[in-house]
Parts: structure tokens; sequence; C-alpha cells
């Protein structure tokens, strides 16, 4: 049905929308703003998407990557645009949605769990000790229901980290064993995978890549028929914190401890486990790299022990990375995300420290303490274009940027 028409007669508003609309797409956001405030037609006219995308596309995680693609297809753009402004200037509202105990492990001594969490639409994915629990989001994004609505069990020891693709969780253990679950069945395999702990893994393709503190990488076949045949080991003399698979699913990169004097950042081809070639030549002892996240397939992020973000461009350089940011407290980076175009999140090891960073500036634009007077490090966040999640030593917590 056509908008209602009430502005006044005139040859401007008589133009075809198609005009209309390229007359329009020359304003900034105040001056849609002002023109929405005109007349029923112009709101209509000065809310579609055609006009908001290009001022999304500049904006902090407004749902669209570099390449413009929209990745929250189905939200108003007008309304991402909105919301954008509150990440941007740290207007948000802060809830702790779960809490669990410390996990003893031995008379007068205790550890805390190293909680890792995937989001999956309506549901928030969170591994505690060995389990990995589905939680359904409430309908404003902000908490969770009390109860999980399903259970993954499988390890023997705590999950360190696990990966949700394609309805399918891959999950691996200080077991050093890794399972596979479908998400929507009672299907799963577990198989023995390395020597020690499996510290982190990935899944692309229908193969699984995954690093151990045994100082090795693997590579893993689930074809049918083929479900835990191991086709690689790669010896990476050191042991591997972080893995991600390269988006073309040609190649993998590794995050090491960096106790030796080999680059904790290595690139390996997927289908024969030889080396590729080593990022950076300036890490220091001990710089250990904590998690890698691919943007595109030559766009990489990396963070960890010695406190830097660093933003890789492989087409360009491997000796150094084309931008980096320190955090300013001097912490160690534990966890990354980005929204594949401007914004960065980090998570700290102190104070449950969550950082913003928009990648056209060197510092901080905003930081979140979530453990304050206690302290905690971030191990794992994520986010949607309206919510931070954030998973520390003993809470989860929620920041809601839709709050005015």
């Amino acid at each position: 049905a056509s908008p209602p028409t009430s502005c006044p007669p005139s040859p401007l508003w008589a133009l075809p929308e198609e005009l209309l609309l390229l007359i329009c797409s020359y304003l900034d956001v105040q001056a849609l703003g002002r023109l929405g405030q005109v007349c029923r037609r112009l709101r209509f006219l000065s809310s579609r998407d055609l006009l908001w995308r290009r001022i999304a596309r500049g904006c902090l995680n407004s749902g669209f990557t570099q390449l413009g693609t929209d990745l929250a297809a189905g939200i108003p753009v007008k309304e991402r645009v909105k919301v954008s402004q509150n990440w941007r200037h740290g207007r948000c509202r802060r809830e702790t949605v779960l809490k669990w105990k410390c996990k003893q492990v031995a008379p007068f001594s205790s550890t805390f769990l190293m909680p890792w969490m995937e989001l999956d639409g309506e549901y928030l994915y969170l591994s505690q000790a060995e389990n990995i629990q589905a939680y359904r989001l409430c309908p404003d994004g902000t908490g969770l229901q009390r109860h999980p609505q399903a259970i993954f069990s499988g390890h023997q020891e705590d999950v360190c980290r696990f990966v949700l693709v394609n309805s399918h969780i891959v999950s691996g253990g200080g077991d050093g064993s890794i399972v596979l679950h479908k998400i929507h069945g009672s299907y799963s395999v577990k198989f023995s995978a390395h020597e020690q702990e499996v510290n982190c893994v990935d899944f692309q393709g229908g193969l699984v890549v995954s690093g151990s503190r045994d100082r090795t990488a693997k590579v893993w076949s689930l074809s049918v028929g083929r479900v835990g045949q191991c086709l690689h080991t790669v010896q990476t003399e050191d042991r591997v914190w972080s893995i991600a698979i390269s988006p073309l699913l040609s190649s993998f990169v590794t995050g090491t401890a960096c106790c030796g004097h080999t680059s904790p950042l290595r690139i390996w081809d997927i289908e024969s486990g030889q080396l590729l070639t080593c990022l950076g030549t300036d890490f220091h002892r001990g710089a250990g790299v904590l998690d890698v996240f691919y943007e595109t397939p030559s766009l990489l992020l990396s963070c960890g022990y010695d406190t830097y973000i660093r933003y890789w461009d492989i087409r360009t350089s491997t000796r150094k990375c084309v931008q980096e940011w320190e955090e300013p407290h001097d912490s160690a980076l534990y966890c990354i995300r980005s929204d594949k175009n401007h914004m960065i999140a980090s998570g700290s090891s102190y104070y449950g420290v969550v950082r913003l960073w928009d990648k056209r500036q060197t510092r901080c634009l905003q930081s979140f303490h979530l453990s304050s007077p206690t302290s905690s490090p971030v191990y794992c966040l994520r986010f949607s274009t309206t919510h931070l999640y954030a998973a520390l030593a003993s809470a989860l917590h929620v920041l809601d940027f839709t709050a005015p």
C-alpha cells in the first residue's frame, strides 16, 4: 500500500519516488532525521533502508562488512544507525545474567572455569565445566531463560573451546578429545585427538583443525565414512593456544605460546600440512597469541600476552602488521571479535575489562569494567548489533546498547 500523503502541494513532492530518493541520498544523519519530521510521506521516505545503508557502512557495528555485505538483514538500517551511536558513546545498560561457582580441584586450592561461548540466532551456547549448555535469549535480547534448553556432554574434563557451525558443535577438552554434536538430534561422535588438552578448535567445510598443549596442530576429517580420521599432524614445537581456518578453506593459522625463537603466528596449508608463512618478526619471548579472528581471507586479527591487538593484511606484508592497538593498562588480551568493518571488541586479563576500538582511531574508544573490585579475565566475548556478552571466571555479563 502507498504511504499516506499529507505534504502540501508542491512540484518537489510531485517528483517520482526514485528522484526523491536520489535527492535524499545526499543528506547526512541529522538532515535525514529532520526531513522525517516534516510530514508522514517524508517520514516514510526518509526511513528507507536504501538511504541509510551508505551511512550505516561508516558506523560502528551496524551489521555491514567492509565489502557491504549485510549481516543483520531484517533489522531496519535506520534503527541500527541509532544503536550504533550508543556503541560509539558507550551508552548501555549492564546486567549479570548468569553466575557459577569456582571449581575446586584439590584441597586448599581452586581454579576458575574458563568459559567459552557462541551466539546463534535466539540461543547462546556456553561451556561450563565439561558441558556445553544452550540458553534461549529473552525476546529483548538482554537476559537468558533460567534453565538451559539443551545440554551437550561427552568430555571427561572441562571444555576448553568449541565452535558452532552449520548446526554442529565441535569442542575440544582437557581430556585431549574432540567431540562432535549435531544440535538438532542425538548424533554425537567423540574421538581421542591429542596427548594433552585440546586448547582450541575450528571447523569449516567438513574439516576440523585442533591445537594442543602437546605442541601439535592436527587436521581432521568429518566427512561421511572418515569421521575422526587424522589427515595431518603439524609439529609446532610450541603450545598452541589459538587456531582458525581461512574463509577460503585453503589454510589455517596457529597462535602459539612464543616460548622459542619462532613467530607465534604461522599459516599452514590445510591440504598438505606444510608451513606457508610466518607473520611478524618482532615478537618478544612469552608473547603468546591467545586469540585469532579472520575477517576476510587476507585480513586477520590477533591478540595475546604482549597486550597488543594486531591487524594483518597478508596481501601486503607478512613481516609487519598494517595496524596495531595497545591495551592501555598493560593487560594481556584474552579474546577479540570484530564486526568485520570498523569495530573491534577485546577482553582483558584484569578486572573484566571489555574495550571497544574504532580501527580509524589509535586509542581505545570505550571501556567497561565488569568484575571490579575482584579481578577476572574476560575469557570470551560475542556481540550482536544490539548486545555484547562477556564470559568471566564466575559470571556472564551482558551490555544492552538499545538502552537510551
